[in-house]
């Protein structure tokens, strides 16, 4: 007798009610991570708008800092952290509380290993500036900067694991809080160490470090008092947090990779920009629409890791056909911030510019290429949703051959040759962009929509989280038990010591 379909759902279309209550659950974990990123997004621009009071030298110099520990290491650390994604929220799904508190601890291990390197070439900024040609006062500024950021490269290594060890348990509320105080206290650090100190560059540096630290406290501090993952918090002892650190690396790498080429790939515009007929006005105005894109941006990468958290949930309980639906809605959710963004481009692009600066030429050129990036936006969004969905599946690297290929092998060639072949200027440089993301877009959903199979997912996440069902019991716990597909949580769960609890790099 052929063995009863564990999931019934699995057979049918899932109904209006449960569409609803997942966007629910969905927006419940969005809109607070949401107002997280834009407050952090404001924490920079009060940041820029202090060095911009300073001067244009000070402005310059801290620009070109910016930049510089964005690429060399912010994007590392925020890309290694997002390794956490998957084995955090499969764990939690699965109710396997010693891998979800040993993976943050371990994750903390490799960021203070990165950050040695990190600190080392920030360190050297200058004579590598110098030696690309960079204006040595504007350099010298940069180098100021950056020595006095080297704490928040070890404020990082607790805050980014932090962030998605509490999003993958849904405490996203907690995090809004504890980043809006942080953020109201941005302001008078920074006017107390520029304006009444007169630190100058310097004090901008250290306000946001002690904003940076301010936010891991208070996230801490909110975690600790309110004993919201006390169940979930075990101190696993050094040698079982050494123990296991290549499993997760091979979910790190393939993550930081992902980010890291599409966050550089930014930057490679703003280089090319330099390059043409007038590159004072080009970059002046990549830098608005970077910014700009900065801001649109803090949607699409809320909803990319609350989808992740939302899907390893479920493969982790069990529940293919809940994760399918998770990352569904969210696909459905990104279109339509993407068609928003093209729309609202459009309308404003005559207007838009006037926020940020009264040159007539920056404007217009502003104006010209704004809606190219709704358009760009329109694939973005659902990429960026899709990326975090191939996270939740723990198959992050997918998302960085797809970044790669689409950003470097599409992406580069078309902007290069619009821009100086084919002499389109400016515009071209953007149209690049629009390739880059229609072929990422298109990748991402093939491999989403058309090439996942849930419930081989759902086996996969009971290996990786390193449990083992045994026979049925009519438990009610609500755990991960049960067959994969079996929402009701109705089997012994057996927890083994391999995999990652054990360090066995077999996933």
């Amino acid at each position: 007798m052929a063995e009863k379909d564990p999931d019934p759902s699995a057979r049918k279309l899932p109904s209006a009610f449960e569409v609803v209550e997942e966007l629910k659950e969905l927006m419940g974990m969005v809109l607070p991570i949401t107002a997280m990123n834009l407050l952090v997004f404001i924490r920079q621009v009060v940041s820029v708008l202090f060095l911009g009071r300073l001067g244009s030298l000070e402005l310059a110099g801290g620009a070109l800092a910016i930049g510089f520990t964005n690429i060399t290491g912010y994007s590392v650390l925020v890309g290694l952290a997002s390794g956490l994604e998957p084995v955090c929220s499969q764990a939690y799904g699965s109710k396997n509380w010693d891998l979800l508190s040993l993976s943050l601890q371990r994750m903390v291990l490799i960021l203070l290993i990165a950050i040695v390197p990190i600190g080392l070439l920030w360190l050297n900024l200058e004579p590598i500036m110098v030696s690309m040609g960079q204006d040595r006062a504007i350099t010298a500024t940069a180098a100021t900067f950056c020595l006095y950021s080297l704490p928040d490269l070890l404020t990082n290594t607790l805050l980014q694991p932090l962030r998605v060890f509490l999003r993958s348990q849904s405490v996203t509320k907690p995090m809004m809080y504890c980043s809006l105080a942080a953020v109201a206290l941005h302001i008078p650090l920074n006017y107390v160490a520029v304006v009444s100190l007169g630190l100058g560059v310097q004090g901008v540096a250290l306000a946001s470090v002690i904003t940076n630290m301010n936010m891991v406290g208070l996230m801490a501090g909110y975690v600790y008092a309110s004993g919201r993952c006390e169940l979930t918090w075990k101190v696993g002892g050094l040698a079982r947090v050494f123990t296991g650190l290549g499993p997760l690396m091979k979910m790190a790498v393939p993550s930081c990779v992902g980010i890291c080429l599409e966050w550089w790939w930014y930057e490679i515009v703003t280089v090319m920009a330099g390059y043409l007929p007038d590159p004072t006005t080009a970059v002046a105005a990549t830098g608005v629409l970077i910014q700009t894109t900065s801001m649109m941006y803090t949607v699409p990468m809320a909803l990319a890791g609350c989808v992740s958290a939302r899907v390893g949930n479920e493969l982790g309980a069990g529940k293919p056909q809940r994760a399918k639906l998770a990352a569904l809605v969210a696909l459905g959710c990104a279109f339509v911030i993407g068609f928003i963004n093209v729309v609202w481009t459009v309308l404003l692009k005559e207007r838009w510019a006037n926020f940020f600066t009264d040159d007539g030429l920056v404007r217009a050129l502003v104006a010209s290429v704004l809606p190219i990036m709704g358009l760009c936006e329109l694939g973005n969004c659902p990429q960026t949703t899709g990326c975090g969905i191939l996270r939740g599946t723990a198959r992050p690297a997918i998302g960085a051959r797809i970044n790669l290929w689409s950003f470097y092998f599409v992406g580069t060639p078309v902007a290069v040759a619009l821009a100086f072949a084919l002499e389109v200027g400016f515009r071209g440089l953007w149209f690049g962009l629009l390739s880059a993301q229609a072929a990422c877009v298109v990748s991402v959903l093939f491999v989403v929509l058309a090439r996942t199979e849930w419930e081989v997912e759902a086996l996969r996440a009971r290996k990786l989280t390193a449990l083992e069902m045994s026979g049925a019991s009519g438990n009610d716990d609500g755990g991960a038990g049960g067959k994969v597909g079996d929402g009701n949580g109705g089997c012994d769960v057996e927890e083994s010591r391999g995999l990652l609890v054990n360090g066995d790099d077999s996933v």
